[in-house]
């Protein structure tokens, strides 16, 4: 049969190339989603600025979710969101090991010299310059208080040298220090950031955190293996939330941000990948299956001769097999390439930091090979079964094709898709809480699944329903290219199937995305009540000026206002994911002044100490009231017990946790709250109050003053790598839907050159004939987005009355407008130039026999 196979390729090679090109396409973007997962997964940073020492200890970010049953072995682990800081103490444990000579202990925080362009920097401690290493190229090391070395690109851009002063912004204290000298990184090394380095006395005091560093390098005795040390490391750390980072790991303690970077390129990879899969099947799986509804009499023949079922299906698999391993080998060596430019890409914007390097190879080539291949086999199984089903004898080979629309395994796994499509779509009703954007998105993919399925009876359902508007739109030509699309039924729903799936899956995951953000957001501002607010720009806002803001004439209310995540450890919280809840600090003078929360009970003055104020729902869920205790692990990993101080009214599904902001803040990686809410006295003393902490500003190096709209803003930067899936989720399935659409299309027109030639014989213009096509390809988008929209658009509407209460979604609407358009261009440019060429001679040279 593969001899048989192979010799039908050349007859079929419409039909084929449109397999051909999907299986291409689908290799070159799981190709390149795995070169993204593999560069995500290895966590690959080379570090720089500690890159003499061949051990770091770092915090360690993982955090076990707490479960309903402590005996439970199955443990789901989450990632912290604040750095993980060790302890003085942990380090003079480990410095007591055999085989260690020094453990040095890191601090970094943020700096900015006050000349110039104001450059940014990082300061350090001068201890921990001898791990890059940096020598001094002028003066001397700092001494004491009051002492700074800048590195040589500081300097150089500052114009400063040994012995000058300069002003440095710290944690919003601005002081005056003395230049004692200027370094460089040995041997040439490139170090991407800017660094100043303090005494120890000073660096300790500016970072705020006393007691503890941010990493610890550890230099191994000459001639200790580095592998038994960093052995004997993971022992002594054993029970202590800390892990060794060795090799190209190592960068990830001074690039913290790098954690988030790799997720992101695996969410991001994940999803592409997962999508191209099931698209690639689904197309692939059409398109074959117009193909052996073409070739009715071909296997009735097939089966004529002797030719047993089996052979018939190994020979459809052979087919589809060969075409898919010539495509799939090309297209999976070309993905590293696009996956490198995407990697680039996501640096530009941000989701990715800089200075990770990208990762490629062999790994995600072969397996593309592998999984497209399965996807390959998996698509051409139903049509390689349907194209035994055509008897020997008895019935036309059409009739037997068509006699049975569905077998029993395809009808189970149908009604198993719409079956549980409907179940979740009851469940976003019915829930007690608005359920994850997952859970409607799995909806809509479970239904969209179900409806390809079935899509040859839905074809013929829309088409019935379409006749009288066709017919009254463009009369008798409209009337033609509805009987043509009622005879092509299955060729019509191979070219709607593409359209439907990227109108229903890929829309819906990016309105199921941005309607519970924009919800989110608008929630978000609005239980805020700021006239004014005041953002940090380095480090964050110095206790001082909270005081300094209330006396300023016409403030009626100021509070420090700090974000994080937090999880709650007791009692069990059934509501909890592996996100964490959000947490506000506020203060408690002017919580009240500066926050729209609905009071149930208690009061937001006593959010002082450790106290904790919760949604009244959330609070009755956990079995907790006023003058109750919960404990709650916040962003850094530390674990504080909090006494419930007030009740918060909310919406299910928009609960926010406040605690006290001086609590909170120490807890964040910046140490300080980045932002300073102000209520002034009257709407009309704003203006007046603004232009005075504006002034004030002056004074505050880098303080923005600005109105309440920075807080939106700063809420949606957190969605860009979603933004990011959706682009690609968008991109891809619009990529497949526009090659699949014209390639089935133009396969089934250049089939119909003898049909022209009659209907042109018969009276019908060349201008006719072809307006006839348009028809039917418009006909083709109009269904497939009509089905895709009746997949998505209940769920939708029944999501966001969840999530808001009201049943308008919100999101970009072109990209709606995008899918139509790219829709219904796919479906003409597929039919009218094939269509065109094949009307190009006399119609009597047309007439000639051909495949139906």
């Amino acid at each position: 049969m593969w001899r048989l196979a192979l010799r039908t390729l050349q007859f079929r090679k419409d039909v084929f190339a449109a397999v051909f090109t999907a299986m291409f396409l689908g290799a070159v973007m799981i190709s390149a989603a795995g070169a993204l997962m593999e560069t995500g997964v290895r966590e690959v940073l080379p570090p720089q600025r500690l890159a003499g020492a061949p051990i770091v200890i770092v915090g360690d970010p993982s955090y076990a979710m707490p479960k309903a049953d402590p005996r439970d072995e199955d443990t789901e682990w989450t990632r912290l969101t604040e750095r993980v800081r060790l302890g003085a103490a942990l380090l003079d444990t480990v410095r007591a090991l055999p085989g260690v000579e020094r453990v040095i202990g890191d601090l970094s925080f943020p700096a900015t010299v006050l000349l110039g362009d104001r450059p940014a920097a990082t300061g350090h401690d001068w201890s921990s310059a001898v791990l890059a290493p940096y020598r001094l190229r002028q003066g001397a090391a700092p001494a004491g208080p009051g002492d700074v070395v800048l590195d040589s690109a500081t300097a150089g851009r500052s114009g400063l040298r040994a012995g000058d002063s300069v002003r440095i912004a710290v944690a919003g204290v601005t002081r005056v220090y003395r230049v004692t000298g200027v370094a460089a990184p040995a041997g040439g090394r490139e170090i991407t950031g800017a660094a100043l380095f303090f005494s120890s006395p000073d660096a300790r005091h500016l970072a705020g955190h006393p007691g503890t560093v941010d990493a610890a390098a550890v230099l191994p005795d000459p001639g200790t293996d580095a592998a038994a040390l960093r052995a004997r490391i993971q022992d002594t750390l054993r029970g202590h939330a800390a892990v060794t980072l060795t090799g190209d790991r190592r960068g990830l303690a001074e690039f913290p941000g790098g954690r988030d970077g790799a997720e992101n390129l695996v969410v991001i990879s994940g999803v592409t990948a997962g999508i191209t899969f099931m698209v690639a099947l689904l197309a692939v799986a059409s398109t074959l299956g117009m193909s052996v509804e073409n070739r009715g009499r071909e296997m009735a023949l097939l089966r004529g001769m002797g030719t047993s079922r089996a052979r018939i299906r190994r020979m459809v698999l052979a087919e589809a097999m060969t075409v898919s391993a010539v495509a799939v080998v090309p297209g999976s060596l070309l993905g590293p390439y696009l996956g490198h430019r995407l990697f680039r890409l996501l640096v530009a914007d941000g989701v990715v930091p800089e200075v990770m390097p990208f990762q490629q190879g062999w790994a995600p080539v072969l397996t593309s090979v592998v999984v497209c291949l399965l996807a390959a086999a998996a698509a051409a199984f139903f049509p390689a079964r349907r194209a035994s089903l055509v008897p020997a004898v008895g019935r036309p080979a059409g009739a037997a094709l068509r006699g049975r629309p569905l077998g029993p395994v395809r009808s189970a796994i149908t009604v198993a898709c719409l079956g549980g499509g409907a179940a979740l779509a009851v469940s976003v009703v019915v829930a007690p809480r608005p359920p994850a954007a997952g859970t409607a998105t799995l909806t809509v993919l479970a239904l969209s699944v179900g409806m390809a399925l079935v899509a040859p009876l839905t074809t013929r359902a829309m088409t019935d329903a379409l006749r009288q508007p066709v017919r009254a739109l463009f009369g008798q030509i409209g009337h033609l290219a509805i009987l043509n699309a009622r005879a092509r039924t299955v060729r019509v729903a191979a070219a709607a199937t593409p359209i439907m799936l990227v109108t229903g899956i890929a829309l819906s995951n990016v309105y199921l995305q941005t309607s519970p953000a924009d919800a989110a957001e608008r929630v978000y501002v609005e239980q805020l009540r700021a006239d004014v607010v005041l953002t940090a720009g380095t480090g964050g806002l110095a206790s001082g000026v909270l005081d300094r803001v209330r006396s300023v004439p016409g403030v009626a209310g100021a509070s420090e206002f700090v974000t994080g995540t937090a999880f709650l450890e007791r009692p069990y919280d059934v509501w909890q994911n592996d996100d964490g809840w959000p947490v506000q600090g506020i203060t408690a003078e002017a919580a009240e002044s500066v926050t729209a929360f609905r009071l149930v009970a208690g009061s937001l003055a006593d959010l002082r100490g450790n106290s904790v104020a919760l949604a009244e729902g959330h609070a009755l869920q956990l079995g907790r009231d006023l003058g109750d205790t919960v404990t709650m692990r916040l962003g850094d990993g530390h674990a504080v017990d909090l006494r419930v101080v007030a009740l918060l009214s909310a919406r299910p599904g928009d609960e926010t946790i406040l605690m006290p902001a001086s609590l909170l803040a120490p807890h964040t990686t910046a140490g300080l709250p980045p932002q300073i809410l102000v209520r002034a006295a009257t709407p009309g003393a704003v203006p007046a109050v603004r232009a005075a902490l504006a002034e004030m500003g002056g004074t505050i190096p880098g303080m923005r003053v600005s109105d309440a709209s920075v807080l939106s803003v700063v809420h949606t930067e957190r969605q860009r790598t979603r933004a990011w899936v959706n682009y690609l989720f968008i991109g891809t399935m619009l990529a497949f839907v526009v090659i699949s659409v014209i390639s089935i299309q133009a396969a089934g027109a250049a089939r119909r050159g003898r049909e022209f030639g009659l209907q042109r014989l018969i009276g019908s213009s060349r201008g006719q004939v072809l307006r006839m096509m348009g028809i039917e390809g418009v006909l083709v988008a109009v269904i497939g987005v009509v089905l895709g929209t009746v997949v998505f658009v209940p769920v939708l509407l029944l999501f966001t009355i969840a999530i808001s209460g009201s049943p308008l979604p919100s999101g970009p609407v072109y990209l709606y407008v995008i899918v139509v358009c790219a829709a219904g261009l796919s479906a003409l440019m597929g039919a009218l130039p094939p269509a065109w060429a094949a009307t190009r001679g006399r119609p009597v040279t047309t007439v000639r026999p051909s495949d139906p």
